[in-house]
């Protein structure tokens, strides 16, 4: 079967999506901070806003792609277990949000698993 969107087009635009999403941690620290589970509130924001703008550019210039991708799985899979999994049976936009980042953890499997 031949493939219609390339591979690395794919892997470029998940690689911004990463780009924005920490830059969200940046503009939006204060508001996303309440939801920090362990101390140091604010600080987690900035540290992990940091890691997911150099997964992004990772991807994007495809330079340690598959170590990028196998340690953002691994904040997403610490995300959905300390944010969002304990409210997710009670909370619709928590369960949302576990999905969302089930889907992006998987995502970055696939991109890790295909990286150099």
């Amino acid at each position: 079967m031949q493939t219609i969107i390339p591979n690395r087009m794919a892997i470029i635009i998940y690689g911004l999506v990463m780009l924005v999403f920490g830059t969200f941690h940046f503009l939006y620290a204060s508001a996303m901070a309440p939801g920090v589970p362990i101390p140091g509130g604010k600080i987690w924001i900035y540290i992990t806003g940091l890691g997911l703008v150099l997964a992004g550019i990772s991807f994007i210039i495809n330079i340690a792609v598959k170590p990028a991708g196998y340690l953002l799985a691994l904040f997403l899979l610490i995300v959905i277990v300390l944010v969002h999994a304990p409210h997710a049976s009670t909370d619709q936009q928590s369960l949302t949000m576990l999905l969302k980042d089930s889907g992006l953890l998987a995502g970055a499997i696939l991109i890790a698993n295909t990286g150099k």
